[in-house]
């Protein structure tokens, strides 16, 4: 795997927990925390949406939802 995909594997992965240890965040405070461009965080959040395990309720907030995971 190449570094550049498993750096950003790794954010997505830190982006989910970051999330899921709030129950609720905004794409404001996900991009102030892990130091990206709000375009790279909406990529990231529709990798996870895309998987069902984010959903956003309001514009520009996200939360997890009730699909399990596994750690790995």
């Amino acid at each position: 795997m190449k570094p550049s995909t498993d750096r950003m594997l790794t954010r997505i992965k830190s982006v989910y927990f970051y999330i899921k240890g709030r129950e609720s965040v905004t794409t404001k405070e996900l991009v102030e925390e892990f130091g990206t461009t709000q375009r790279t965080i909406q990529r990231d959040l529709s990798a996870l949406e895309q998987h069902n395990l984010v959903i956003s309720p309001e514009r520009g907030k996200w939360t997890t939802t009730s699909r399990k995971t596994i750690m790995s």
